[in-house]
């Protein structure tokens, strides 16, 4: 029955008679166009496109699985936050779609067989035993402080941000993968700094109304989503884009500006010169924009580390950029703040102070595998803490404090190992910029939590691709050099 109404219907759509075919075209698009101006009046333009867009997007994952990275990265640096404008018992954000296709596709593959190789790399058993392990803490939490369902979806993303490192190693495993992949991280990367320069420029009232419109995606709204210096609206404003914070948009900033450096001088583009510089100029400005102290310095880092690796040339753009820094009459409230960073006198830093001194109470107090991810056993402690290490010793103690650093040590012991060995150009920049951001994350990490802090999943989720992408990398020319040899 259906075959024969399918033959029809073939029959009609390419009848020989011209105007028959005329007269079907156009009762198909008129039919078409009745159900678009249903579809879009009963769900509003707004959801009636994002609803359209994540359809096509997860045909598109499910077709191909590097689709994935491109709908994660474009969720990661684009809308980190949003969720889905309506509940099934709680409201699946973005990432959660993302992360959740990205994977089925994976594991189904495994599953068919269409996979047959699991690639574990030299660094799978350590980053294994650090989800291992954060599962172990998060179900030790539990004894003391029940996970609701918000927390349990958030714990889920950060197990599954982990898990990424594992995708990234699986699925990319050839040069043009590797191109494929990093291409859309540092466009996604430049997306997400033109947008966060774009609002900063904007006169208030603009911004504020982009930012209602996100509104119903669960984005915080009005004036109170915009970020002063010292939270004093009468003050110096934060960069923030759609990060909603301004120190988490600098760290993302330090990843695309880590991954955009060594292009530069790269005889292998991945594009041009004149845009690589255009993203590196736009990460750095917005960076300056957030006025995080943490960011610039973790850029720092990871643009000393890449000038004392590989690129010399670096040098002098860093020190062009560091005086225009100082000289500058525009920057000067900046250079300020700067150095009463380091001097310890302004309030922010003063209250981190506060932080690590608490933050080593609780771990005194429960110093093996931390109290997990829920809460805390006593009511005179707390949980939260702004520096990366201190944060992981408080949810998995020292045991996952020392895992977690055994997995940093081994990455850049294998990066610099492979790098030795030898690389080609293209390549070789890629996997420099992959390291030269990991490292300035980390130094960033010493100020501040978002790479592993719940309220944050994505930073969670953008830092071990990062990892994950180095580690293919490495494979990648490895394989190539054993076919040469």
């Amino acid at each position: 029955m259906l075959h024969v109404a399918y033959h029809s219907a073939q029959n009609l759509i390419f009848s020989p008679n011209l105007w028959l075919r005329r007269v079907i075209m156009g009762v198909i698009l008129a039919v078409g166009a009745l159900v678009s101006a249903l579809y879009v009046g009963v769900l509003g333009p707004t959801i009636a496109l994002a609803t359209a867009l994540a359809l096509i997007g997860g045909v598109m994952i499910l077709l191909d699985t590097h689709w994935g990275f491109v709908a994660l990265v474009a969720v990661v640096f684009g809308l980190p936050f949003g969720t889905l404008p309506f509940s099934i018992g709680f409201k699946p954000s973005f990432l959660d779609l993302a992360l959740g296709a990205l994977f089925f596709v994976w594991v189904f593959k495994l599953v068919i067989g269409q996979e047959r190789q699991f690639i574990g790399s030299p660094l799978g058993l350590l980053v294994g035993l650090f989800m291992l392990m954060a599962v172990f803490s998060f179900t030790y939490g539990l004894t003391h402080s029940s996970a609701n369902s918000f927390l349990l979806r958030r714990f889920g993303e950060i197990l599954i941000g982990i898990g990424l490192f594992f995708v990234a190693v699986n699925t990319v495993r050839t040069k043009a993968e590797v191109l494929w992949v990093t291409r859309w991280l540092m466009l996604g990367g430049l997306g997400c700094a033109g947008l966060a320069v774009l609002f900063y420029f904007l006169p208030t009232a603009q911004t504020v109304w982009i930012l209602d419109r996100l509104a119903r995606f669960d984005y915080p709204g009005g004036l109170g989503a915009l970020r002063w210096i010292e939270d004093d609206p009468e003050g110096t404003m934060r960069a923030i884009g759609t990060a909603v914070d301004p120190n988490v948009l600098g760290g993302m900033m330090i990843l695309v500006g880590g991954l955009a450096a060594p292009q530069l001088f790269s005889r292998e583009r991945i594009f041009p010169r004149w845009l690589t510089l255009f993203m590196l100029l736009m990460a750095t400005l917005a960076i300056y924009l957030t006025y995080s102290r943490s960011a610039l310095l973790g850029l720092a880092t990871s643009i000393g580390l890449l000038a004392l690796l590989k690129y010399r040339r670096l040098i002098p753009l860093a020190l062009v950029g560091g005086l225009l820094l100082f000289v500058l009459p525009q920057t000067q409230e900046y250079v300020v703040r700067l150095l009463e960073g380091f001097a310890g006198a302004d309030q922010a830093t003063q209250m981190r102070f506060g932080e690590y001194k608490d933050a080593l109470i609780l771990i005194n107090r429960y110093p093996l595998f931390g109290v997990g991810f829920t809460g805390v056993p006593d009511i005179d402690i707390y949980l939260g803490v702004s520096m990366l290490y201190l944060i992981i010793a408080e949810n998995m103690g020292l045991i996952g404090l020392a895992i977690f650093l055994f997995v940093m040590a081994g990455f850049f012991m294998m990066l610099l190992r492979a790098w030795r060995r030898g690389f080609e150009p293209g390549l070789e920049a890629i996997l420099l910029g992959y390291g030269g951001a990991v490292c300035g994350a980390l130094v960033s990490g010493v100020f501040d939590h978002y790479w592993f802090n719940m309220t944050y999943p994505h930073m969670t989720v953008l830092f071990w691709l990062y990892l994950g992408m180095a580690t293919a990398t490495i494979l990648v020319q490895k394989s190539a050099a054993e076919v040469q040899a």
